[in-house]
Order: C-alpha cells, then structure tokens, then sequence
C-alpha cells in the first residue's frame, strides 16, 4: 500500500507536465477537452473490465458497442434497422487506423470471392447463377467488377445450394473447395497466379489521405505500388484527376479494389467530394469497372449530426446554412449528403465525439460483408446463433468472430454508448458542440485576416486554404524575403514559441499550437504558385532536392491549428481566446524579426520565471 500511494503521488506529479489539451488554450492537435457522460460512463465500467470480444466476457457492453455502431450508420445516413435486410453495422476500434486496414480486408474478401466460387464449380463440376448469366460465362474481369449486392447475393446463393444439397459429402466437398479457392487461402501471388488476367488490385486515394493507407497496403499484402495517390484541387479531391485514374485502370485492366475520399484531412479539415465520388462509380459502372468506396471520417464524421434532424432525415441545405456564416458551401453539403451512399466510413468518436481514446469506429452499409471473414475459435466463440426477428444481431455478440481485432475494451463502448444517449447525433443535440467549433473557425478565419493587416508592414500572413471543417492553417513569411528555406526557419522560430518542450515547463506556454509541411506533390502547380505568390516567394527556391542552396527547401512549414473547444469564442469568464491568441502571434511576429523575446498574451500574466 506504501508503494502504490507513492508510486500513485509520483505518477500525478509527472502527468502536471503534460500539455493542458482541456484548455482553450491548446489549439494544436486533434485533442480537447472530454464530455464527462463518456468519461464517467467510460471509469463506471473499467471495474468491471469487460472484453468485447465476444458476449460470455462482455454480456452488457458487447450490445452497447453494436448500438452504438447503428447510432452512427444513422448519422451518416445509412440504412440502421436491423430487423431488415440489408442494414448497416458498425463496431468500435482502437483508432481510425485500424479501422481504414479493416475496410479493405472487408472489401478484399468480398470482391475476390466471385472468382473463387467459379473456380471451385469448376472443380465440382456445378455452376451457379449470377444476375441474368451463369457464373461460367463471366470472366475474371466481369467476376472482379461485380457490385457488392451481387457479390453478397452469391455468397447467399452458395449457402442455399450447400444446405439444400440432400448428398452432404458433395456438398462439404463444395464448401472445402471454396475456402481453398479464395484469396484469404492462397495468399494474394497464389491467387493471381490461378487467374493471370486478374492483375493485382489497385486503392485510389487522394494525396493528402492518411499514412495509414500505405500501411494497409503493406498489410494485406497489396503493396504500396498499388496504392495510387491522385491530385487535389484546393487539398480536395480533383474529380477529373479520379477520372483520369479510373480510365487508366480501365484501359490497362487493373481492377479497383476501391476508392478512398477523406472527409476531414489531418492538415486542413478539407473535404472531399464525396457525391462525385459516387457519380464516379456510376459511370465507370456502365462501362464494366466498379469499385469499392471508403470514406476516412475519422476527423470529421462526427459534423455529420450537423446535418441531421431529430428524426434522422437530412436536413436542407439553407436549414443547416441558417446556423452559420460561411458553413457549408454547396459541395460540401453534397459531400455529407452523399455519406449514406459509401460501402464503409471510418469515424473516431476520440475526435470530434470528444471521447477518451482509444474509441475508432467503422460502419458499413450492408452488414453481411462481415460474413466473408468470418473467424471461428472454438475456445471463444461456439457455432454462431441465427439472427432472428426477436434477435437480429445474435450471432455478432461473438464480435471478434468478424472482426480485426480481438480483446478490445467494453469500457470503451460504454463510453460512446451513454454519450451517444445523452446527446443524440443530430442538429440540436451532439450537433450543438460541433457547432460551437465550426463558429470559431468562422470567426478566427475572419480575425486571420484582421491579423493579417496588423502585421502586413512587416509579415505577409495567409491562409493557404480556406477550411471546410475547424482545422486551420496559417502560412507566414517575413516582408521582402523570397526564400522558402528563410521562411521555413522564420515560421519554425515561431513555433518554437507554441510547440511542446520536455525542456521546458509547460506553464511557460501561452498558448500550443502544431504544425505541418506541404510538399510541392501535395500541393500541386497551380496551389503551389498561387500559395508562393500570395508569399512572394521566389517558386524557384521551392525544390525537390534543394542542394547546398541555402534558398531553397524541399517543404513549406505553416502553422497548424485544431479549434475543437467549445470555449474559444466564449469562455464561460467571458474571456475570447482567439482574440488573445491572434494579439499574441502578432507580438510574436514582431518579436522574432527583431529578434527579441516575445511578449505575453494580451490579458493574461507575463510566464512565471
């Protein structure tokens, strides 16, 4: 007892070093303060340390976590009646990452199994019927670009057939040889060795998606060079570099295995389009390609309840546009309007459902993907009970039987299940505090450019985009430079003032911020000249090897800044901390070009010495 109360005191004495991310005064990275509903109900059940595996080690908070998994199909727009087929399901995670590996697991095992039922008929000497044509006059092309619904119907048809087949040895013949046939078995160069016209799969995704991508790829085994980043117009997907993407993959015959849209980017919150997304797979549909569509929400899903009624239907364009100044533009309505219409979309209720980490979450439109890779374990899960109209998710209770991961926290699904109760998601509820983010965004673009006039005799101060959600990021360069290196080490100094410092304490901090860099790929020509202009940097200092010229950088620092709090505007003291935060970097600014130390924060006590 000795030991632990000190170990217990040591342990609190350490975590006062930690960054203050509940102060409005943290603005850096996706990180803010926690609804107590989730953290209550999150301590409430840590006690009682349920596994959601499977219910036998979970039996309260495995049905918490597939509720909540419909809470958020429902925001998103999916269908989330489980009583009718098909409707969608979701389940938590330990963060987006996992969650981005798991969709294309799923999409992978779905869009394969076509070409392994064919070859095991083959083997068994039967065939099967798929839409108006027998599986054996489609080729592996036709077989690979099959629409979900058709692929899942095939699986379905595979079931019937075994169950009716009065000869149970031919019909577990059957079974063996489709498992042998499918990828999962062969491994991804057996499988495409068996069928040479079936090239390796590619993912589309934008520049600015996640690194996470690239390790999904390593992952499953598809390889980066398969992972295809196409361009951005404004760090939002281009349509017509999608369709450019689509047409090479049609002509060279490489099936899609899907395509990716961010809605939220880490750097800038922008969105994709996603309504042109789906119009992409409409079109390319006609022509014989289809692919699989993924939606990485993992920032900004949760502004989906923006745009929800009570009753769950979509609210108007002009009804959502009432509430703000600027929010949302045409397209990005669109975009959130079109959610419902994706295979999977990875959300993190530890974003902006500000909730304790670890808590991802992946929903999916049809459930009965999750069929595809079932797992059985006999130590865990027994024969999987049929859903029922009683009990329609009785055989997902034995969640790890369908999922990724397997030991995963009930107490985390607690947390998302009682906050998701407490503040429904839609407009008027969870909807209210990812409104409270979206108005400080509004307002400190605006005070930005205030900004940008009180510093413009000595500083050129820009946003390099303008922001679709509450990340925002400012790009400054000191008056008469035209060095992207000069400027680099300029904005470093800078953040050198808001960045955390094991050195240094942390009570020394005004305010912390983060940052990023911007590479000419990501950027692109025209937002890359367009950016450097507004700078007047010189775009020649703007290299891919900059060499020993000291002018030159192969990035761009700028700042970077997540405005989640629900207090930046409006303290509850009254006290406005974009104001204050804005006074400060224009001392800042003023400060480091005359290469002194920079003053306090208008309002607040000089940092203790």
């Amino acid at each position: 007892m000795a030991r632990m109360r000190r170990e217990l005191h040591l342990l609190s004495a350490a975590l006062k070093h930690s960054v203050p991310f509940s102060s409005p005064r943290y603005i850096g990275h996706m990180a803010s303060d926690l609804l107590l509903p989730g953290l209550i109900a999150q301590m409430t059940a840590l006690p009682y340390n349920p596994n959601n595996v499977v219910d036998e080690a979970a039996p309260v908070t495995v049905d918490m976590e597939i509720d909540a998994g419909l809470q958020l199909a429902r925001m998103l727009g999916m269908p989330a009646d489980e009583t009718r087929c098909p409707s969608a399901f979701g389940h938590l995670t330990s963060g987006g990452s996992v969650a981005n590996y798991e969709s294309l697991w799923l999409l992978r095992a779905v869009r394969f199994f076509p070409l392994a039922v064919r070859a095991a008929a083959q083997r068994c000497g039967c065939d099967f019927d798929c839409g108006d044509r027998p599986l054996s006059a489609l080729d592996d092309w036709a077989l690979f670009n099959l629409p979900l619904d058709q692929a899942i119907a095939l699986r379905a048809a595979c079931e019937t057939h075994l169950a009716a087949d009065a000869d149970r040895s031919r019909a577990e013949a059957l079974a063996q040889a489709i498992e042998a046939e499918r990828i999962e078995t062969l491994g991804v160069a057996e499988f495409c060795a068996r069928h040479p016209k079936c090239l390796p799969p590619v993912v589309i995704v934008p520049v600015t998606a996640h690194y996470s991508w690239d390790k999904a790829m390593k992952l499953l085994g598809l390889g980066t060079a398969n992972l295809w980043r196409i361009a951005t117009r404004g760090m939002r997907l281009d349509p017509a570099a999608l369709d450019a993407a689509l047409a090479r993959a049609h002509f060279e015959q490489r099936p899609v295995l899907c395509v990716v849209g961010v809605l939220g980017t880490t750097e800038f919150g922008t969105i994709d389009p996603i309504h042109r997304i789906v119009a992409a797979r409409q079109h390319w549909q006609a022509r014989g390609l289809n692919f699989g569509i993924h939606i990485d929400a993992a920032w900004g899903g949760y502004l989906a309840s923006i745009f929800r009624a009570e009753d769950g239907s979509l609210r108007s364009h002009e009804q959502v546009r009432a509430d703000f100044r600027y929010f949302p533009s045409h397209e990005v309505y669109d975009a959130f309007a079109a959610l419902g219409d994706a295979d999977s979309v990875t959300v993190d209720p530890h974003k902006l459902g500000y909730l304790p980490y670890g808590a991802g979450a992946l929903v999916c439109r049809d459930h009965r993907v999750f069929d595809f890779v079932a797992q059985d374990a006999p130590y865990a899960f027994s024969a999987p009970a049929a859903p029922t109209a009683h009990d329609p998710r009785a055989r997902f209770r034995a969640l790890g039987r369908y999922i990724l991961e397997g030991s995963k926290s009930g107490a985390a699904a607690a947390a998302v299940y009682v906050t998701h109760r407490t503040l429904p998601l839609d407009h008027r509820h969870f909807g209210r505090l990812q409104r409270e983010s979206l108005l400080a965004t509004e307002y400190f673009f605006d005070r930005v450019r205030t900004l940008a006039d009180a510093v413009a005799d000595v500083a050129r101060l820009i946003l390099p985009f303008e922001p679709d959600s509450n990340l925002v990021c400012i790009a400054i360069n000191p008056l008469g430079n035209s060095s992207l290196a000069r400027m680099n080490d300029f904005t470093e100094r800078i953040y050198g003032h808001l960045k955390v410092d094991r050195q240094q304490p942390v009570q020394t901090r005004q305010f912390f911020g983060s940052s990023t860099r911007l590479s000419r790929a990501a950027l692109g020509g025209t937002d890359s000249q367009r950016i450097l202009s507004a700078l007047g940097i010189d775009p020649a200092t703007f290299c891919d090897r900059p060499g020993v010229d000291e002018r030159s950088a192969d990035s761009m620092l700028i700042l970077r800044h997540t405005l989640m709090n629900p207090w930046l505007r409006d303290a509850p003291a009254g006290t406005n901390y974009l104001d204050l935060y804005c006074d400060y970097l224009a001392g800042l600014i003023r400060s480091e070009l005359r290469g002194g130390v920079s003053p306090p924060a208008s309002g607040t006590p000089p940092p203790a010495t």
